[in-house]
């Protein structure tokens, strides 16, 4: 006979078997274990937590019954530890205030994100660059360019992996792999003026295409660069990209007004 893995009873749990007196209606009860009812509802909030074959296996008659044996098991377990005042160990309760300081911060990281998000986006609504606005970059910077970099976190490592690629550019990607802390996103980039770092735009539209160009510092680390393409594009494939760099450029200048509002200081520096 098949069982059901013991393992995910712990998340069953989580949603189901909660305390409920003996006065369930029998038809809402799928097991009592003294005055504790585990419903119809319970067992399919258990259902919902498993995975397709373990479901799947759960809905015949052999399976249900598996996983109410399970189910009352657990029940029978967890009553008996608290009437034992298991829940007053003190290592139980460290293990609780450890998770729910965890949850806590969770809970927090996400709301601060949700915030930032809705201030962005009701900001972005504010700041909507007109058509004109949109022509006029377009007139200026009508192109996008493809940069391949390795970033480094020290410059005397970085003057030591130019000299080898400016003399041997055939070993970039054995340097990349070896000295760059740079993600693997931003190893290879794609951008219009505007959308990455404008120290490093500008030297790239002024870079012959496969010359190994730095090494030059920004807040990232030392960036040495190669333009690999550029291309112009149509208004069609700049529009909407451009309109973004416009938003994203009048919500700078509003985070910078917001700096004289509120004093901002930042100790760690990065010599």
């Amino acid at each position: 006979m098949r069982y059901l893995p013991f393992l995910f009873v712990g998340a069953l749990l989580l949603v189901s078997c909660q305390d409920k007196t003996a006065t369930t209606d029998a038809d809402e009860a799928a097991a009592r274990i003294g005055t504790v009812t585990i419903t119809q509802e319970d067992v399919q909030n258990g259902l919902n937590l498993l995975g397709a074959q373990d479901r799947a296996f759960a809905q015949t008659d052999i399976g249900r019954q598996n996983l109410l044996q399970i189910l009352t098991r657990e029940k029978l377990i967890l009553q008996d530890a608290l009437a034992q005042s298991l829940d007053q160990d003190k290592g139980y309760q460290q293990l609780l205030a450890q998770k729910r300081a965890e949850l806590d911060a969770a809970y927090q990281a996400y709301s601060d994100e949700m915030l930032v998000r809705l201030w962005y986006e009701q900001k972005a609504k504010t700041v909507e660059p007109t058509e004109k606005e949109v022509k006029d970059y377009f007139e200026k910077y009508p192109y996008e360019m493809t940069l391949k970099q390795i970033i480094i976190d020290n410059a005397q490592t970085a003057e030591q992996v130019l000299r080898t690629l400016k003399s041997s550019p055939g070993k970039w990607k054995d340097m990349a792999r070896q000295y760059s802390v740079a993600p693997e996103s931003l190893q290879t980039l794609t951008f219009m003026p505007g959308e990455y770092l404008t120290s490093l735009e500008v030297i790239a539209a002024n870079s012959p295409t496969g010359k190994v160009q730095g090494f030059f510092k920004t807040p990232q680390g030392f960036h040495i660069i190669m333009k690999t393409a550029e291309k112009r594009l149509s208004f069609k494939e700049a529009g909407p990209r451009i309109k973004q760099v416009l938003i994203n450029q009048k919500l700078d200048q509003l985070l910078d007004t917001l700096k004289t509002k509120y004093e901002v200081i930042i100790y760690d520096k990065n010599e």
